[in-house]
């Protein structure tokens, strides 16, 4: 049997409101995993650009005849072209041996909560150009 228009109307005026509670509650949730995929955004900017310097400064580092030096400036030239804000505070160490040259860098990313800024860590490393005898 079917619900009368009474018994329609009566049920409809109990749930008065629910809607707005239903909000208060799921609301700060909905927020929560928006700012969450904001800063997993922010951070995964941030650790791309971090390791395509790294490798301009190994890829740098490791042509025949180059420096550890020319691996850091060509790092630091790719941060300031493309970085922007997305990384601050960047940092770029390079070393090489007689086989490889290593860059890294290191920075903070942006952050969507205020006093926390996720730190980024990158490196990559290439065999270092040499001529060798046949």
């Amino acid at each position: 049997m079917s619900p009368t228009r009474s018994d329609r109307h009566r049920r409809a005026r109990n749930e008065r409101g629910a809607a707005s509670i239903e909000l208060v509650i799921l609301l700060p949730a909905l927020f929560a995993v928006m700012f969450l995929g904001m800063q997993a955004a922010l951070y995964y900017h941030a650790r791309t650009i971090a390791i395509a310097a790294a490798q301009e400064g190994a890829r740098a580092a490791g042509a025949e005849g180059a420096t550890s030096t020319d691996g850091r400036r060509s790092a630091r030239a790719y941060l300031a072209d493309v970085g922007g804000d997305a990384l601050k505070s960047s940092r770029v160490n390079v070393t090489r041996t007689g086989t490889t040259a290593t860059a890294t860098v290191t920075g903070r990313s942006l952050s969507v909560l205020p006093g926390w800024q996720p730190r980024v860590r990158q490196s990559a490393s290439v065999t270092v150009e040499r001529l060798t005898a046949p």
